[in-house]
């Protein structure tokens, strides 16, 4: 049988794709594989990760069996597993993206939850609908929505259980950008090439400062910022685009090398 979800690079970009047809559930193999293919990106970090799937879904969640397997007694490690996939995508040092051409449940959007940036097609659906079978989200989807669409957000979508199209997760600031149906998963591709080639061990500072504040504020982030801006001046990338700018002005077109 073909693994759950692959891992290939493209020059600069890592592409994870899930492609367990045909809904892509989260089972124990697909879990298995996705601690397995995240320790490898952090093991050895690209300059940007685009995550996408193959198939006329996302993911349609968590296989139910799962709840029905689980030995109560086990079922506090055994979510503390999969939260700690969330917690190492979420800690990767290059900007993430998550690309949902269509339905995302449960688990899946609890990672995408976990990435930096999120694109979907305007009708794309995401849903928490843990409440169906009287369990709540427990890779730390809760958290991260909270985080992006406030308290009151998380609860509602989390507490009702219902569907929401991307189109209104992006006037709520949990997905950032919407791109046509027709052609999506080169849109996103293209959206993670250029976070991939541009300036990326900015973009891996820019992450340090957001985390910074999220865990403390505005003073845990400025705390942070000298010797994050210290390090960004002895790169190589930061030298060569300031001098391209000084000769070439602002359109410059610098080659990052990611260092």
């Amino acid at each position: 049988m073909s693994p759950p979800l692959r891992l290939a690079h493209d020059g600069p970009l890592a592409i994870l794709t899930m492609d367990s047809p045909p809904l892509n559930l989260f089972d124990l193999a697909m879990w298995d594989a996705w601690e397995a293919e995240v320790a490898r990106l952090s093991d050895d970090p690209p300059r940007a990760l685009l995550i996408r799937a193959d198939g006329r879904v996302v993911s349609a969640g968590v296989d139910v069996r799962v709840f029905a397997d689980t030995d109560p007694a086990e079922a506090e490690s055994f979510w503390a597993r999969q939260l700690r996939i969330s917690q190492a995508v979420e800690a990767l040092p290059c900007p993430t993206v998550f690309a949902a051409h269509s339905l995302t449940l449960t688990a899946a959007f609890e990672l995408a939850l976990a990435c930096d940036l999120i694109v979907a097609t305007p009708s794309a659906r995401f849903g928490l609908v843990e409440r169906r079978v009287a369990f709540t989200p427990s890779m730390g989807g809760t958290q991260r929505l909270a985080e992006r669409a406030g308290p009151a957000r998380a609860r509602e979508l989390v507490m009702t259980g219902a569907l929401y199209r991307a189109s209104t997760l992006a006037e709520w600031g949990v997905v950032n950008a919407l791109f046509d149906p027709a052609g999506f998963h080169g849109a996103a591709r293209a959206y993670a090439e250029r976070l991939a080639s541009g300036p990326s061990v900015a973009h891996t500072a820019t992450k340090r400062i957001v985390r910074a504040y999220l865990d403390g504020g505005v003073p845990a982030a400025d705390a942070v910022l000298p010797e994050v801006a210290a390090r960004l001046v002895r790169t190589e990338d930061h030298r060569a685009a300031v001098a391209a700018f000084l000769s070439d002005g602002p359109e410059h077109r610098t080659t990052y090398v990611g260092r």
